[in-house]
């Protein structure tokens, strides 16, 4: 020390890009030069305000910050670093460096949180991924806030402090306090889904092809007149997926930990469901911002990503899915960084196949005319329907089936059919880290959906008749051998072929 300052105090922090953590050294370096206050490293403008809420926060935790020369770098320099996590870092570096903090290993903490004006220690957004890098570069100690510690304790190996404020902060590293760490957190019950099948009456054609879409992962376009009841056996998709591993509840609560979206509460267990309305930007869909946040599609990983009456988005919105539904993640570029975000996610999407909602319905007369049909339906690209796997047209509901009081059949029953089809699917591409039908490569389509003869002309025929691209093959075994699946059988035959083709067929009856 020099004069009761010591030289410099180095603070373990970590900053994000994408889902990816990056360890950031705080170095605070006070002297009793002319009085001055920086920070360099990259920060960005939350960051470089920080000197203004730091100030306050040391003032009104009680302590005494004369003026001086105070020098803050965020090293490695050449990573931006964004967001306001690195408030207490400064924060305690700078009172370990005019010896308000006694404590000769703090260097093994590693520091985060946001700090208000009275010294407070506000929740901060993307805390498990963070944490997740900093235990994977042996930093098994870490101060946060108290408001993030329930998702931080989802990974038990590390030695978490939740604190307050400052004040409490300097406390525990001076050995003033105790503070318990990995406190014990009641144990997550699994939701039971509210929604059921059984409720669906009729149907038995497209709870048939949502079956199959589940069982494989497939997107799927359900075609009908209002009120035949798309959304209502949308929003029951969830019911029937299988349930999530702790890798793939890790992953998605990764990404609504940096979107946000788990304050109170630990691990996501359940698939999420997003229904974004017809209004958002794309944006919104893909994410991005000034903050590089993710958008609805990485929002919707694992999950369902559900577009109600798609011809309503804008066209320009809906073209940006299509690379994302091709490569199951989305690059968000900026000037001197790429954010990544997965995105593997079922497509499930509804419309009515005019602006009135009855063309091609046996139960009311359409009203638009020839143009407004197909300027309607353009707006539904090529590429994009070539995208999703399955297309099912819903009809409408007779009076005796409403009134029908037979059991329909209930989620749980359907759901262990899908289980059953996945785990198939799961042991048989175990080595190539891969879940699901859906996400064969043309290699894996190659190997795994083999055809016979009477297949393969069946096949060839539907292929020139409906003129469909070289995806839509694709997509037409890809389906194929989920049905298979479904079915019990090692080998796609002609029925299954037949069946996968038909889920094609409205392609030209519609576009």
């Amino acid at each position: 020390m020099q004069g009761g300052i010591k030289i410099l105090t180095i603070i373990k922090s970590i900053t994000l890009i994408g889902l990816n953590g990056y360890k950031v050294d705080v170095q605070v370096d006070v002297s009793n030069n002319m009085p001055k206050w920086e920070i360099i490293g990259l920060p960005d403008n939350s960051i470089r305000e920080s000197k203004e809420r730091v100030k306050a926060a040391i003032k009104n935790s009680g302590y005494e910050l004369r003026s001086k020369k105070i020098l803050v770098n965020l090293a490695p320099a050449e990573i931006k670093k964004e967001g306001s996590a690195f408030d207490l870092a400064i924060a305690i570096g700078i009172l370990n460096n005019i010896g308000y903090i006694q404590n000769d290993q703090i260097d093994e903490y590693a520091i985060l949180g946001e700090l208000s004006l009275n010294g407070k220690v506000n929740e901060i957004s993307g805390i498990l991924p963070m944490c997740i890098e900093l235990k994977r570069l042996g930093i098994n100690k870490v101060i946060l806030p108290k408001g993030n510690i329930k998702e931080a304790t989802i990974l038990k190996e590390l030695q978490t402090y939740g604190v307050e404020n400052l004040k409490e902060a300097v406390e525990f590293l001076n050995g003033q306090i105790k503070i318990e760490n990995n406190i014990e957190i009641e144990k997550q019950k699994k939701e039971i889904s509210q929604i059921d099948f059984s409720e669906v009456k009729g149907q038995e054609n497209v709870k048939r092809a949502l079956e199959i879409a589940a069982a494989g992962g497939h997107n799927c376009l359900m075609i009908g007149s209002p009120g035949s009841g798309k959304t209502m056996l949308a929003q029951r998709i969830s019911s029937i997926l299988p349930d999530m591993n702790f890798e793939e509840s890790l992953e998605v609560t990764k990404i609504h930990s940096i979107a946000g979206m788990t304050k109170n509460s630990q691990i996501i267990n359940k698939r999420p469901f997003r229904s974004p309305h017809h209004t958002a930007s794309k944006v919104a869909l893909v994410g991005g911002g000034k903050e590089a946040k993710p958008g609805e599609i990485s929002l919707a990983h694992r999950g369902i990503l559900f577009l109600d009456e798609l011809p309503e988005f804008n066209k320009n919105t809906l073209e940006v899915l299509r690379v994302p539904l091709e490569d199951r993640k989305v690059l968000i570029s900026r000037a001197n960084k790429n954010y990544e975000y997965p995105a593997n996610f079922m497509l499930i999407a509804s419309m009515n196949p005019c602006p009135c909602g009855y063309y091609g319905s046996s139960e009311k007369e359409c009203t638009c005319s020839s143009n407004e049909i197909n300027k309607y339906l353009r707006k539904i690209s090529g590429p994009l329907l070539d995208r999703i796997d399955i297309q099912v047209e819903v009809s409408s509901i007779d009076y005796n089936k409403i009134t029908n009081t037979s059991k329909e059949e209930t989620s749980e029953e359907i759901k262990l059919r899908v289980d059953k089809a996945r785990k198939v699917q799961e042991e048989r591409y175990k080595k190539y880290n891969i879940y699901s039908n859906s996400e064969l490569t043309p290699s894996l389509i190659e190997k795994y959906c083999y055809l016979d003869e009477k297949s393969k002309d069946m096949l060839e025929k539907a292929f020139e008749k409906l003129h469909l691209s070289s995806r839509a093959y694709s997509r037409i075994l890809k389906v194929a051998r989920t049905i298979s699946d479904l079915n019990g059988n090692e080998n796609i035959t002609i029925n299954e072929i037949a069946e996968a083709i038909q889920y094609r067929s409205l392609d030209k009856k519609y576009f």
